[in-house]
């Protein structure tokens, strides 16, 4: 199966200035993620695309061989970046895009291949995403970790900043089975891509801060692959940056 890799990229930041061009291992983080993807992947160099505002990043993927397109500097979130990223490359409404974050320069090929897989084997979803099973009650109980719960048919049926499903009988205890962490990854077939943007915004998106909810709330369907593996680490301080620099020195 083919799809394309749209990986988004904003030049500004405002806890990692210049985040997507940070050096690490004498590579810019937006090209090893790039890199990173295609190397682990059997789809055309051509297939991995970087989406950016700046002609900065346009640059520095040029210089390493990595294909990227210049976007408007004004879209509000990642999805409008990659919905214009999709029209700039003349995909079809059927066609899925997997939008891998800029920032995880660890990211799992094979992660991105059965996202996408699972989205091409369920005509029901407009999306599909990952998760990952929590054992830690502190993790659980961050609203900073998402989790998601499914239903029968391992489709989302809710995301939240809360932990759930809540615990009653043992409210300090993890529930069993596990609950699961959402994994920040999503294929899109390009025509809800392109839509997407402009459903209006869902009241449960706005309390939650958590634009996949918008999907949810308008009737749309996302399924969840679920993987024992927790993913790399992202990079979206200037610690998180120190810190991936050291593991890929050791790796």
């Amino acid at each position: 199966m083919s799809f394309t890799v749209l990986i988004p990229a904003r030049l500004a930041s405002s806890r990692l200035p210049n985040k997507p061009l940070a050096d690490i291992a004498g590579v810019p983080m937006i090209v090893r993620v790039a890199q990173r993807v295609h190397r682990g992947l059997t789809i055309d160099e051509q297939s991995v695309v970087v989406a950016t505002d700046s002609p900065l990043i346009v640059r520095a993927c040029q210089d390493h061989g990595v294909r990227a397109l210049l976007t408007r500097e004004d879209h509000p979130s990642g999805s409008d970046r990659l919905a214009e990223a999709s029209s700039q490359l003349a995909l079809g409404a059927e066609d899925i895009v997997v939008n891998v974050q800029g920032d995880e320069p660890l990211i799992d090929p094979a992660l991105v291949q059965h996202v996408a897989d699972l989205l091409s084997n369920t005509p029901a979803a407009s999306m599909s995403t990952a998760a990952h099973p929590l054992d830690d009650l502190a993790e659980f109980q961050n609203p900073n970790v998402v989790k998601v719960v499914l239903d029968a048919q391992n489709m989302a049926a809710y995301f939240s900043r809360s932990p759930i499903p809540y615990p009653r009988q043992t409210p300090q205890r993890m529930p069993q089975p596990a609950p699961l962490r959402h994994i920040g990854i999503y294929a899109y077939r390009v025509g809800f891509l392109q839509k997407f943007p402009k459903l209006t915004q869902a009241p449960t998106e706005l309390s939650e801060s958590l634009e996949q909810l918008r999907a949810l709330w308008h009737g749309h369907r996302i399924a969840v692959h679920v993987t024992l593996e927790a993913p790399g680490p992202g990079v979206d301080t200037p610690e998180d940056l120190d810190r991936v620099r050291q593991l890929l020195t050791r790796r």
